[in-house]
């Protein structure tokens, strides 16, 4: 556990991070630096889309799987590392 947290530290320590989330495989946050209202916002959302794009992969290739998800905007970056039992979020600001 000491290891995740170091590691949850070092990436928040990350220049233009605004936050990270770590949320279980049922969609829930079960850590977070963000406000409760916006985490819950991004970790719904992000599930859902995370789901999408690792079924749209298979369905693709059977033989392969999501390892990473970027999304850019205008304002935002965000990045989703699934694994099997969670999903790490990384939201940051790209101009910075």
């Amino acid at each position: 556990m000491a290891e995740v947290e170091e590691t949850l530290k070092w990436i928040q320590s990350h220049k233009g991070v605004i936050g990270t989330i770590v949320v279980n495989a049922e969609g829930i946050p079960i850590r977070t630096t963000l406000d409760n209202t916006t985490t819950v916002q991004y970790a719904g959302l992000l599930h859902q889309l995370t789901m999408k794009a690792k079924s749209t992969v298979r369905d693709i290739d059977s033989q392969n799987d999501l390892t990473f998800l970027r999304i850019r905007s205008k304002k935002h970056e965000i990045m989703v590392a699934p694994d099997k039992e969670y999903l790490l979020i990384v939201i940051q600001n790209p101009c910075e």
